[in-house]
C-alpha cells in the first residue's frame, strides 16, 4: 500500500485525473523508445544480425521494460514536478506552494507630532 503523502514535506502523491498522463507519454514510452532504437542500432551496424531477428531482438525488451519501468517513470515526474513548483508542509492537505519570503520594506506610517 503506498503512501499517501511525503512524510518529511507532506507533498501528496496521489495527484488529479491525467496528471501522469507526460509520464506515461513522454519518460515510459519515451524510454522504451530509445531503448528499442539503441538495440537496433547495435544489432543492425555491429552484431549485424539478420532483419527479422534485429527486429524481434530490439522489439520484444521494450513491453517488458515498459511494464517494469511504469512505476518508476511516475516517481521521476513527481521529483520533476517538485524541482520545479516546490512545496512546503502546511496544516492543511500539504499541497499549497512554497511562498518565497518577500524583501523587507520600510514601514510607511504617518509621523506622529
Amino acid at each position: 500500500m503506498p503512501l499517501d503523502g511525503c512524510p518529511d514535506c507532506g507533498y501528496p502523491y496521489e495527484r488529479e485525473p491525467g496528471y501522469f498522463l507526460l509520464s506515461i507519454f513522454a519518460i515510459n514510452y519515451g524510454g522504451g523508445a530509445l531503448i528499442g532504437v539503441i538495440l537496433y542500432l547495435i544489432f543492425d551496424f555491429w552484431v549485424r544480425f539478420p532483419i527479422w531477428l534485429t527486429l524481434v531482438l530490439a522489439i520484444t525488451p521494450v513491453p517488458i521494460f515498459n511494464v517494469w519501468f511504469a512505476r518508476h517513470s511516475k516517481a521521476l515526474f513527481i521529483a520533476f514536478d517538485l524541482f520545479l513548483d516546490p512545496h512546503r508542509r502546511d496544516d492543511g492537505d500539504g499541497d499549497e506552494p512554497a511562498k518565497t519570503p518577500s524583501p523587507k520594506r520600510p514601514r510607511l506610517d504617518p509621523v506622529n507630532r
